[in-house]
Formats: structure tokens, C-alpha cells, sequence
């Protein structure tokens, strides 16, 4: 689990997200060029929330999110996510 030294603020969560996948099922490689960026990642920080909107994710949670959601963000040479709670579609359990 990553640390980050930023707190969002309100209903605003941080994301890491995850490694778009590199192989097919099958065994073929996908190249750089043609490799989605996933809409999965990992809660990194969240913000206090709102009367209207708590928060219902919490750190360590694994989600996935709106596939246009969020403001790419980069601290210390890593890429992060930073979007509103309700741009998170759901909790992966």
C-alpha cells in the first residue's frame, strides 16, 4: 500500500491505480500503444465528507470508478487519481 502525504478535502477520495494488463488470456502481448487504462485502483486517502455526502469507502479499499472520473494527479514519480466519491461506481470485495 502506498503512502501519500496529501489529504483531499470534503467527498474527494485518492486513487492508485491499477496496472493495465501487459497479456490476453490467451498468452498474446498487448503493446504500450494499445493498452486501456484500467478503471480499478486502490482508496489511497480520503477526505473528511460532507454532511450531504459521508464517506462510505475507506482506505485499502480495492474500486472501481467512472471511466472519465477524476484529475490525473503525479507526487514523488508515481500516478494518482483524485475524484469524487460518487465517481466510485463500486467496492470489489
Amino acid at each position: 500500500m502506498s503512502k501519500i502525504n496529501i489529504t483531499p478535502l470534503a467527498d474527494r477520495v485518492i486513487i492508485k491505480q491499477a496496472d493495465a494488463e501487459t497479456k490476453t488470456e490467451s498468452g498474446i502481448i498487448i503493446p504500450d500503444t494499445a493498452q486501456e487504462k484500467p478503471q480499478k485502483g486502490s482508496v489511497i486517502a480520503i477526505g473528511k465528507g460532507t454532511k450531504e455526502n459521508p464517506i462510505t469507502v475507506k482506505v485499502g479499499d480495492t474500486v472501481l470508478y467512472s471511466k472519465y472520473g477524476g484529475t490525473e494527479l503525479k507526487h514523488e514519480q508515481e500516478d494518482y487519481l483524485i475524484m469524487k466519491e460518487s465517481d466510485i461506481l463500486a467496492i470489489i470485495k
